[in-house]
């Protein structure tokens, strides 16, 4: 493919996703017609931030999905002692 007079597919398709990443996290700031038109630079830099701002929440979240895989771990070996709840129902 000649690209010559346009640009290369992974660049569009890298724009594109750095698009719908602005918009979609900027919770309704941004339209798709003023994220194109924003000059590069600062279309880099609002992307930046945004990413900036929801990698610790990533992070977060990933560390209590492995510490709730370690918790069902160790239930599975019988090392988590679960109480027991008195409903009040005798068992006769």
């Amino acid at each position: 493919m000649l690209t010559f007079f346009g640009l290369t597919l992974d660049y569009r398709l890298n724009l594109f996703r750095q698009i719908h990443e602005i918009v979609f996290h900027g919770q309704g700031g941004y339209d798709w017609d003023i994220v194109y038109n924003m000059p590069i630079w600062l279309r880099n830099l609002t992307f930046n931030l945004i990413v900036n701002y929801h990698e610790p929440k990533k992070n977060e979240a990933e560390s209590t999905w492995i510490e709730g895989e370690a918790v069902k771990e160790a239930a599975k070996n019988k090392k988590v002692k679960y109480p027991i709840y008195n409903t009040g129902v005798s068992k006769k």
